[in-house]
């Protein structure tokens, strides 16, 4: 089988699976090293750059998806429910555990000095973040991460793309300053661009009302 066949295959793949498929998979599917699979999709990636679709890669899974910039005209035709809606409390609590995986609810609370009960339940119902494990603590609290489509919402092939937090300092007048700061958009916190894709969001489900 040459490469143009394996490429047609690979192609095939993620078009008619809907879905994130694993590397294991295609590797099972074609039995090639991962590395040949990744130089093919590479491939795919470069040919999809002036088409409809793209190729997404999400965590150790690809994933062929419709570009961003067609969503408004591909949502009226299929789907016709309320686009989710972060409320501010709701951002604040994703950036929490986006920066802080298997955090429980109590340390949640601790960091946002409020309940955040209606915030984690409207994460989970939104599939951006989902129960990592019962930690071996007493009352066995849940912990809780972000899920794939927490990546794929912010446009993050694995959590090491999050922009770095600020750091601070205490300076020589004793006030706090910040140690790290860089100019540019690579400043912006999390929570600062789940506002701006929030807002995307809501702009968008009030355009198509």
């Amino acid at each position: 089988m040459d490469c143009e066949n394996r490429k047609a295959i690979i192609e095939a793949i993620l078009f008619a699976s809907g879905r994130e498929v694993k590397i294991a998979e295609i590797k099972a599917v074609l039995d090639i090293e991962s590395d040949e699979i990744e130089a093919i999709i590479n491939q795919l990636k470069t040919e999809y750059e002036n088409r409809g679709m793209e190729i997404i890669k999400v965590s150790d899974s690809y994933q062929m998806i419709t570009k961003r910039e067609f969503y408004e005209y591909l949502y009226p035709l299929f789907d016709n429910r309320a686009k989710p809606s972060l409320s501010s409390a709701a951002i604040e609590t994703l950036s929490i555990i986006a920066y802080n995986p298997k955090i429980t609810r109590a340390e949640i609370e601790a960091v946002r000095g409020v309940s955040s009960d209606s915030c984690i339940y409207k994460l989970l119902e939104y599939g951006l973040i989902e129960e990592a494990e019962k930690l071996d603590l007493p009352g066995k609290p849940r912990a809780y991460k972000t899920t794939n489509e927490f990546l794929k919402m912010f446009g993050l092939s694995s959590l090491d793309e999050l922009p770095e937090l600020p750091r601070y300092k205490i300076d020589e007048n004793e006030q706090i300053v910040l140690e790290n700061f860089l100019e540019g958009e690579e400043t912006a916190s999390l929570e600062e661009k789940t506002i701006q894709q929030t807002e995307k969001i809501n702009m968008e489900g009030n355009n198509n009302e």
